[in-house]
């Protein structure tokens, strides 16, 4: 009787964890700033929610910091000049946050990540 063998090589067993071990390299040099963009989503949320009546455009960016850094956003990722207000033609105001953030990889290889999230506010914001 003849058994026919199946199943992976060493050298093809090696390709696939070199594969995984790259995507691995990529996803823990990409996660934190994810993760740091989630924080800036949730004070950027509490802020819309606070309500605006009579506040700046300072007063909420310097809200707006003050929550980010309970959220653990580096200082140095977002600058107030990267928060602005959007007036809508009906009235409407929104929180836009705009950046970038670039992530070095490997040798001359960077990653470079861009994020615009905007939110609605509620009431009016003062000029």
């Amino acid at each position: 009787m003849k058994f026919k063998q199946s199943g992976v090589t060493l050298i093809g067993f090696l390709i696939i964890m070199a594969i995984v071990g790259f995507l691995g390299y990529m996803a823990m040099k990409l996660l934190p700033s994810y993760s740091e963009y989630m924080g800036v989503v949730k004070a950027m949320n509490q802020v819309a929610t606070e309500g605006t009546n009579g506040k700046t455009l300072d007063d909420i960016r310097r809200g707006l910091m003050f929550k980010m850094g309970f959220q653990y956003v580096d200082d140095a990722t977002i600058k107030p000049a990267n928060i602005t207000i959007k007036r809508d033609a009906g009235g409407t105001s929104q929180l836009q946050v705009v950046y970038d953030k670039q992530i070095p990889f490997m040798y001359n290889i960077d990653f470079l990540l861009h994020f615009n999230k905007s939110v609605p506010l509620q009431g009016n914001v003062g000029q």
